[in-house]
C-alpha cells in the first residue's frame, strides 16, 4: 500500500475548474484523482467546521449521479475515499443535481455530484456542495491547495441506491405550487438522457397534467440550452403539432438547466423564462451574469439587479449585497435559477435553493400563465431578443489570445468582424462585450467548460439577433483557425 497527496494527483490529472465543478476527459478521471479531489473537498469542508484534530462534525455526504456512462465508476471511486475516512455515504444514484443539493441542504451535510452537465459523454465532472449550498471559487482553491495523503489501493465499495432525494425534490414542488397547477395541460417531457425525465413525468401528472413522453435515449444526449440544435428546433415544433402540446419540457444532462417550448413548439431563451419566473415569484432583487438579456432592467420589475461573471459561484457571490431585500434570486443565461431565500405564500414556505434549477422557472411560468398560451407571455417583456452559439474545439488558450488582441485594438477588431454600427461601449467584466450605436450587443468568451469559444448578441428581433452571432461567429473562425 503506498501513500498520494491530493494536490499533486489532481496537479497531474489535467482536469480544472471550470464556471461549475471541476471537468475533464473521462480518461483523466482515474480512480487516483476521483479519490484525491473528494479527500480535498472533505478536508475543506472540515477545517471550515473544526479542527480535523480536534474531531470534525462531518460524517456522512451525499452522492448522486447523471446518466452517462461513466458516472457509476466515478462515483464509486469518490465513495470508496469516503469510506476509507470513516464517512457514511447518502447515495441516491441518478438525480438531478438540484435535487441532490436540496437534500443535501435539508440534511445538513456535503454532497458531490458526478455530472459532466452539458458537455460532450467523453468528458464527464464533479460538482460540490456544502451543507448550505454551493463550494466557491476560494473553496476551489483552497481544495487545488490541500496537501492531505491518502491510502493507495482503496477498497471497493457497495452502494445502495436511496430514493428519497427524488421524493422530496417533487414534495417541494407539489407543495408551493398545489395538485391543480397544470390542470387540463398536455405538457410533453423531452427526456432524452436527463438525469431527471422520471421525475418530471411523475411530478407533472401529480400536478394534473397530461404527460407525453418524447424523445427517451439510451445513450447519452449531451444537451446545451444556450446552444439548441437545428434538430431539437425542428422536433419541438414537430411534437407540439403532432400531439397538440401546450408546452415542452426537457433539461440538460444534470437537470440543473431547464428547455422550456411553447405550444408553437419554440424554445424559450433560458434568461427570458427566468425573467418571467423571477415575475411570477415576485423577486425584489435579481444576480444575473453580465450575458444575460438587458430587458431584466428594461421591463422595470425588480428593485435592483446586479451584473456578474458568467457561472453560478458569481451569482452566489452576488447575492451577498442584496441581502437587504427580502426576496432574492438569481438566473444564468442558460436558464438555470438560483433561489437566495425563502419564498412565502399562505402556511407554505418554498426554501432558498442557491443552486441552478430547472424545474421552478418552468412550474413559476405555467402559474404565471394561469392556462394561456405561454406564448403570450413574451408580450409582458421590452422586445430585446438574444442568442447564442458557439464554435467547438477551439482551444481555450486560442480563445484568450484573440480576445486579449481584440481588447488591444477594438475598433480593428470591430472592422474585422463588420459590424453593423460603431462600438459605444466594451464591457470586459467576463470576456469582451461590445455594445453597438444601433443597441445591439457582440459578447464573446471562453467556454469555462470545455474546449469552446462562446458568442452571444442581442438585437431587436430574434432573426436579427441569430444572425448576428451567426456572422460573428463566422468572421471569428477566419480569424482564428480552431483546432
Amino acid at each position: 500500500m503506498t501513500t498520494l497527496l491530493c494536490n499533486q494527483v489532481i496537479a497531474d490529472s489535467g482536469i480544472q475548474f471550470g464556471t461549475s465543478g471541476a471537468r475533464g476527459l473521462v480518461v483523466d478521471f482515474t480512480p487516483e484523482v476521483c479519490a484525491a479531489f473528494t479527500l480535498a473537498f472533505l478536508r475543506v469542508v472540515q477545517h471550515s467546521r473544526g479542527s480535523v484534530q480536534q474531531g470534525s462534525s462531518v460524517e456522512r455526504m451525499a452522492l448522486a449521479i447523471d446518466n452517462r456512462p461513466s458516472s457509476p465508476e466515478i462515483a464509486a471511486h469518490c465513495a470508496a475515499l469516503l469510506q476509507q475516512q470513516g464517512i457514511q455515504v447518502e447515495y441516491y444514484g441518478v438525480l438531478p443535481t438540484p435535487a441532490l443539493a436540496y437534500a443535501a441542504m435539508q440534511q445538513g451535510i456535503p454532497a458531490i455530484m458526478v455530472t459532466g452537465s452539458h458537455i460532450p459523454f467523453d468528458r464527464n465532472g464533479l460538482k460540490f456542495y456544502r451543507a448550505e449550498g454551493e463550494i466557491t471559487k476560494q473553496d476551489e482553491q483552497a481544495m487545488l491547495r490541500q496537501a492531505a495523503e491518502f491510502s493507495w489501493p482503496l477498497q471497493p465499495v457497495s452502494l445502495v441506491v436511496s430514493d428519497s432525494a427524488a421524493t422530496a425534490y417533487q414534495q417541494r414542488y407539489l407543495q408551493w405550487f398545489g395538485a391543480g397547477l397544470a390542470d387540463k395541460l398536455r405538457v410533453g417531457v423531452y427526456e432524452h438522457s436527463s438525469a431527471g425525465r422520471d421525475i418530471y413525468s411523475a411530478l407533472l401528472q401529480k400536478l394534473g397534467a397530461t404527460v407525453i413522453p418524447l424523445g427517451r435515449s439510451d445513450t447519452f444526449v449531451p444537451i446545451d440550452t444556450e446552444a439548441v440544435s437545428a434538430e431539437d428546433e425542428a422536433r419541438a415544433q414537430q411534437w407540439a403539432q403532432q400531439h397538440q402540446l401546450d408546452m415542452i419540457f426537457s433539461t440538460d444532462g444534470d437537470g440543473d438547466r431547464p428547455l422550456v417550448a411553447d405550444e408553437r413548439g419554440r424554445w424559450f431563451r433560458g434568461d427570458i423564462l427566468c425573467l418571467l419566473a423571477a415575475k411570477a415569484l415576485e423577486i425584489d432583487a435579481l444576480a444575473v451574469p453580465v450575458s444575460c438579456n438587458t430587458a431584466i432592467e428594461a421591463c422595470g420589475a425588480f428593485s435592483k439587479v446586479t451584473r456578474t461573471k458568467i457561472g453560478s459561484p458569481y451569482v452566489i457571490a452576488g447575492f451577498e449585497p442584496l441581502s437587504s431585500y427580502k426576496k432574492v434570486a438569481g438566473f444564468e443565461a442558460n436558464g438555470g435559477f438560483l433561489l437566495a431565500t425563502d419564498l412565502q405564500h399562505d402556511q407554505h414556505c418554498l426554501k432558498a435553493l442557491p443552486t441552478r434549477d430547472a424545474l421552478l422557472p418552468f412550474l413559476a411560468i405555467v402559474q404565471l400563465a394561469q392556462g394561456k398560451p405561454l406564448s403570450l407571455l413574451l408580450n409582458q417583456l421590452p422586445q430585446c431578443f438574444t442568442a447564442s452559439d458557439r464554435i467547438t474545439n477551439f482551444a481555450t488558450d486560442k480563445s484568450k489570445a484573440l480576445l486579449a488582441a481584440a481588447q488591444d485594438n477594438i475598433a480593428d477588431f470591430a472592422a474585422r468582424l463588420q459590424l453593423h454600427s460603431p462600438v459605444v461601449s466594451v464591457d470586459t467584466t467576463d470576456g469582451l462585450r461590445l455594445t453597438l450605436a444601433n443597441n445591439e450587443i457582440v459578447h464573446l468568451r471562453p467556454s469555462g467548460n470545455a474546449p469552446e469559444l462562446r458568442c452571444y448578441a442581442e438585437s431587436s428581433s430574434e432573426f436579427a439577433a441569430k444572425e448576428l452571432v451567426q456572422e460573428t461567429l463566422k468572421k471569428v473562425s477566419g480569424l482564428y483557425t480552431p483546432s
